[in-house]
């Protein structure tokens, strides 16, 4: 029987007077691909940057195996195993595909900064691990083909996959991808959603996505969780979700 990776339980967030989330409780289960929809300032983000730890939350609790993330720093969280993307890319545009992948793999090494200056054997040995597994990933992502290639040179849609192959080298077991379809087109939502379900078989990946593309959403999530103005008002299958009154409201007010 699956277990539960991530715990969220009564988080509530304040900024002033406005309660961003409101008693925030749902799990995600190992192994399973959630989404997290909502419209437009339901607090879908601000969530993920508590699981980011990039903000503090002043009620509730989140748990990672086991673990309550207000444990560990937020340069701890992507050793810890959670990775994310952004809404934004935050690719760095004049290195390479394969260097902009590496990147992602140094929160797992060990050398410091007087090691890699004097390039003692166990650098060299870490850094060629590192490029092996860099390549994997690209291979994964079918980006073979533009590895060596700036970031800048490539179109929008390969550069969201260049992030989500960066993202997996921290070796995550959950992974946060927000707003992953975002200015693609549709024969890109459809390769995304390709991808996702290979990743998640491939590597054995939980993931968590927060994306306003509907399609894509149900049709690779297990489980669906909904915001409107920071409370959640839905929990579910794609198909229960869909159905929920207060969702339908939600996205198509009061007269649907």
């Amino acid at each position: 029987m699956p277990t539960a990776l991530l715990e969220v339980s009564g988080v509530t967030v304040r900024f002033g007077g406005i309660t961003a989330l409101d008693r925030i409780s749902f799990d995600v289960m190992s192994g399973s691909i959630a989404g997290l929809i909502g419209p437009n300032g339901a607090g879908k983000t601000t969530l993920f940057n508590c699981l980011s730890r990039l903000y503090t939350f002043s009620e509730g609790t989140i748990r990672f195996e086991g673990a309550l993330l207000t444990d560990f720093a937020a340069h701890k969280i992507a050793a810890l195993g959670i990775g994310r993307t952004f809404q934004n890319l935050a690719l760095f545009r004049t290195m390479s595909v394969l260097d902009n992948v590496m990147v992602g793999g140094h929160c797992q090494t060990r050398t410091g900064f007087l090691s890699n200056a004097l390039r003692l054997p166990w650098v060299r040995r870490e850094e060629r691990d590192l490029r092996e597994r860099a390549t994997e990933a690209i291979g994964l992502l079918d980006l073979q083909s533009v590895a060596h290639r700036p970031v800048s040179d490539l179109p929008f849609g390969t550069q969201k996959r260049v992030e989500l192959a960066r993202a997996l080298l921290s070796r995550p077991k959950l992974l946060l991808l927000d707003e992953p379809a975002s200015g693609l087109n549709h024969e890109e939502v459809d390769t995304l959603r390709q991808l996702l379900s290979r990743i998640r078989h491939e590597l054995k990946l939980t993931i968590l996505l927060v994306e306003h593309h509907m399609n894509l959403v149900m049709r690779v999530s297990d489980q669906v969780v909904a915001l409107d103005f920071g409370r959640k008002i839905a929990d579910g299958t794609p198909a229960q979700v869909q159905a929920n009154p207060d969702v339908i409201r939600a996205y198509l007010g009061d007269a649907a």
